[in-house]
């Protein structure tokens, strides 16, 4: 007999209520000191900063659009964790198992993203200019234990019993990893690199529209399943400048 199943239904309930709790205070503590709204117009203010400079530079369309319209990589790190986190927040008893299995479709493919980019071009560049630190170097093993917990959920349906402990799991990861890089990680970058904020965020941006491409069809669908109605447009224009960002014209013939 494994460990949850001799657990009695109002322990397993309780484990699922102290998640949830601190799922909420989490997200409730990012959200008062920068909700999501004022990280959508954070992103929008950052990447106008850099447009004028991008615009000068740049010697193809395709690099005009995505570099002017690209935010401080620090933002977009903000960014993608505000809106994985509202996803997780969203998954709460009583959903459809339609709108389950896109909330977590959804956040699973956000956090692949996320950790890849983090690895490819935050991370060494962050490195460069305050060499190693503790909370740096857990990051990957922390990123490596959320890809395990995503593949295992990407197997189970929303009714497969496993699911919902899986997605405790990888929302406990998530939580501990956000709040060392929201209390540590991005506030270091800021003082150390921030001339190079600007640069490194066009850099991710690119390569966030590359990795995003042969997906551009599941997260259209998935964030219409994920959101309500009324905050469609809001959890539309977070994907688009968090970290969908702009795709090439080219993209939509």
């Amino acid at each position: 007999m494994n460990e949850a199943s001799a657990r009695s239904p109002e322990e397993i309930q309780m484990d699922i209520d102290n998640t949830r709790e601190q799922l909420d205070q989490t997200l409730d503590a990012l959200q008062s000191r920068l909700s999501p709204r004022e990280r959508l117009h954070a992103v929008a203010e950052s990447a106008r900063e850099h447009g004028e400079h991008v615009m000068q530079t740049a010697t193809d369309a395709v690099r005009n659009v995505t570099g002017a319209m690209s935010p401080d990589i620090t933002t977009m790190i903000r960014m993608d964790h505000t809106h994985v986190l509202a996803l997780f927040r969203r998954m709460r008893p009583g959903v459809s198992v339609a709108r389950k299995r896109a909330l977590a479709a959804n956040a699973c493919l956000a956090l692949e993203i996320h950790a890849q980019l983090e690895e490819e071009i935050f991370y060494p560049a962050l490195r460069e200019v305050m060499g190693s630190s503790e909370v740096l170097e857990k990051s990957v093993p922390e990123h490596n234990e959320m890809r395990e917990l995503v593949r295992a959920l990407r197997s189970l349906e929303p009714f497969d019993p496993g699911f919902d402990e899986t997605c405790r799991s990888l929302m406990r990861v998530v939580l501990h990893h956000v709040a060392d890089e929201e209390s540590t990680l991005l506030p270091q970058a800021e003082e150390l690199m921030g001339d190079r904020l600007g640069e490194l965020g066009m850099a991710m941006t690119r390569r966030r529209m590359e990795l995003l491409r042969p997906h551009l069809g599941e997260v259209a669908v998935t964030t219409v399943r994920s959101f309500p109605l009324a905050s469609a447009l809001a959890a539309a224009g977070v994907l688009a400048l968090g970290w969908l960002a702009f795709r090439p014209r080219k993209l939509d013939s």
